[in-house]
C-alpha cells in the first residue's frame, strides 16, 4: 500500500503527529480470566456465561493463571520488565455490554511496564517504540443490534482475558503504525497466545493521534480512533486524521479530545462519543482479588517456553537455508507461513526453490483467489512433493505450474495428478530427436531463415518441439539437440 503520510507532511512541513497505540489481545485459554465459562467464540448467544461473568450479587472472581503466564510471555517478548508484584482494579463505566457496571483491569499496578518493539520507518530507519505497559483486564460483553430500534446483548464474551499493550506515543506516522502492529501481531501468534484474528475481535487496536506545528512544545489535543478491524482500514483512518486536524487548525478551528470511528466506505472519520479522562473512570482496587505475586523462578521458567520469534527467524533462515534478506522477512513475518515454508523444505530439500514456489506461486494465488493459506488445498507435503517430482525431472517447469493450477483446485498429491493426467516428462533423447527432424521437415523455409542468419528463429523452433509434445518434453534436451541438429542442416 502506498504511504500517504508522505504527501500529508509534504503538504504541511510545519506540522508533526503524534501517534500511541493500545491493543487489546484475546488470550487463547480454554477458560475465562475469573471464571471457568469456556472462552469460545461463535457460541450461542449467553450459553457460556455464570454469576461471576455476568456480575451476580455475591459472585468471586478467581485468576486464570494460564491468562497470567500468557501476559508475562508476552513481556518477555518485548523485553518489558515482569512486575513481581501487580494488583487488579476496578475500572468503572455504564454500557450495557457490561454487566457489572466496572471493568476488572490493572490500574497503576500492571504485571509488566517498559518494555519496547524495533521497527522500520518509511525512510528506512529503524525506531525503537517503547511499550509504557501491559496488563491483564477482562473483555466487555456484545451489542447485537437488531433491525429495528431494538438491541440485545451477548455476555459470552464477557469475561475473555484480556491483555492490553500500551504504547508510549513514539509513533509518527501511519507506516509507524503499521509496522507497530505487525510486529506485536506476529509476536503473538508465535508465542500461541491468540490467533490473531482481527475480524472476530481477538487482536485490536485503538490509536490515539494527535498533531501539532513542529515549532511548539505541547502536544496537542488527541483523538482516539476505535474498532478498525484491519491494518489496511488502520492506515487509511490514521492518514485520514492526520490530514483532517491540520485542516482544522489551520482554517482556525479547534481540535477537541474525541473518540471517531473509521467509516471505510466513505474514507472517513466519524465522531463517535466524547472522550472519558481517567478520573471519570474512578479507578480503585479490586477488593474480591488479593495481590498477584510472581517470583523470578516462575518468570525463568516461562522463557524457556518463548519460541523462536521473528527476528531470530530471519536470521536463521538467512544462515540456514541462504535466503535473502527480504524472502527471509516475508516468510518469518507470518507464524503460518513460516511452519509452511519450513514443512516444505523439509520434504524437498531444496530450500531456495521451496521459497521461490511459497512467495511466488503460492501467496500469488492466495492473492489473486482471495484465500487464507488456512483454507488452501495446497499443503506443505504436497508442494514438497512437487518440488522433488520437478528437481527428479520426472516434471519440467511448464507442467509444474500445470500441476500446481490443478492441485489448487482438487486438492489431489501431484503424483497422482502428473499418473492420471500422464504429464511425465519425455526424456528419451532418440524421442525427442524424431520429433525434432519432424517439425524441422515441416519447416524448411523457417530452417533456410534461420539458417541465413535469421537466430532468433530459435526460439521458434523450442516452442513447436514443445508444442508437438503438449509441453512434457526435457526442456534442456530439447535446446541441446535443436543445436546440433540446427548446425549440420
Amino acid at each position: 500500500m502506498i504511504n500517504n503520510s508522505l504527501s500529508i507532511f509534504e503538504r504541511h512541513p510545519d506540522y508533526e503527529a503524534t501517534i500511541g497505540v493500545e491493543v487489546h489481545v484475546q488470550l487463547q485459554t480454554a477458560s475465562k480470566i475469573f471464571c471457568s465459562c469456556l472462552n469460545e467464540f461463535g457460541a450461542q448467544p449467553n450459553t457460556h456465561i455464570c454469576v461471576v461473568c455476568t456480575g451476580q450479587p455475591g459472585a468471586l472472581p478467581v485468576l486464570n493463571k494460564k491468562a497470567l503466564e500468557f501476559a508475562i510471555m508476552m513481556g518477555i517478548a518485548t523485553e518489558s520488565r515482569i512486575n513481581t508484584v501487580s494488583e487488579f482494579s476496578r475500572k468503572h463505566y455504564f454500557y450495557p455490554d457490561l454487566p457489572k457496571n466496572y471493568q476488572v483491569t490493572q490500574g497503576d499496578r500492571p504485571i509488566c511496564e517498559h518494555g519496547k518493539l524495533s521497527i522500520v520507518r518509511a525512510d528506512g530507519s529503524t525506531a525503537v517504540i517503547r511499550i509504557g505497559r501491559i496488563h491483564m483486564e477482562e473483555d466487555a460483553g456484545k451489542n447485537i443490534h437488531g433491525l429495528g430500534s431494538e438491541s440485545f446483548v451477548d455476555c459470552n464474551r464477557a469475561g475473555t482475558p484480556l491483555i492490553e499493550i500500551v504504547s508510549e506515543p513514539d509513533l509518527k506516522d501511519s507506516h509507524d503504525v503499521k509496522e507497530y502492529l505487525t510486529g506485536l501481531h506476529s509476536i503473538v501468534k508465535y508465542l500461541g497466545i491468540c490467533d490473531g484474528n482481527m475480524e472476530e475481535g481477538s487482536f485490536r487496536a485503538d490509536v490515539n493521534v494527535s498533531v501539532k506545528k513542529r515549532s511548539v512544545k505541547e502536544l496537542g489535543t488527541r483523538v482516539e480512533l476505535k474498532n478498525i478491524n484491519s491494518f489496511r482500514f488502520i492506515m487509511q483512518a490514521v492518514d485520514y486524521e492526520i490530514d483532517r486536524q491540520i485542516t482544522l487548525i489551520e482554517d482556525g478551528g479547534k481540535v477537541t479530545q474525541e473518540t471517531r470511528l473509521w467509516n471505510s466506505v466513505a474514507q472517513k472519520t466519524t465522531f463517535m462519543r466524547s472522550k472519558e479522562s481517567s478520573y471519570d473512570y474512578r479507578y480503585f482496587s479490586e477488593p474480591d482479588l488479593p495481590l498477584v505475586i510472581v517470583d523470578d523462578g516462575w518468570i525463568e521458567r516461562l522463557k524457556a517456553h518463548v519460541p523462536e520469534l521473528a527476528k531470530q527467524k530471519v536470521v536463521r533462515f538467512e544462515s540456514q537455508y541462504g535466503l535473502t534478506p527480504y524472502e527471509a522477512e516475508i516468510l518469518a513475518g507470518d507464524k503460518d507461513l513460516a511452519d509452511f515454508y519450513e514443512a516444505v523444505v523439509k520434504r524437498c530439500k531444496q530450500p531456495k526453490m521451496a521459497c521461490n514456489w511459497v512467495l511466488r506461486d503460492l501467496l500469488g494465488y492466495l492473492k489473486e483467489n482471495k484465500q487464507e493459506l488456512s483454507s488452501c488445498l495446497i499443503d506443505a507435503e504436497m508442494l514438497g512433493e512437487l518440488i522433488q517430482e520437478l528437481v527428479h525431472g520426472v516434471i519440467n517447469g511448464p507442467i509444474a505450474q500445470e500441476v500446481f493450477a490443478e492441485m489448487a483446485l482438487s486438492g489431489k498429491y501431484p503424483s497422482i495428478i502428473i499418473q492420471e493426467k500422464g504429464l511425465q516428462q519425455i526424456g528419451d533423447e532418440s524421442e525427442i530427436l524424431a520429433i525434432i527432424n519432424k517439425v524441422l521437415a515441416n519447416e524448411p523455409a523457417v530452417v533456410a531463415s534461420y539458417k541465413g542468419g535469421n537466430q532468433k528463429l530459435f526460439g521458434y523452433f523450442v516452442g513447436q518441439v514443445m508444442k508437438e509434445t503438449s509441453g512434457r518434453a526435457s526442456p534442456a534436451i530439447v535446446q541441446a539437440l535443436l543445436k546440433k541438429t540446427l548446425g549440420s542442416v
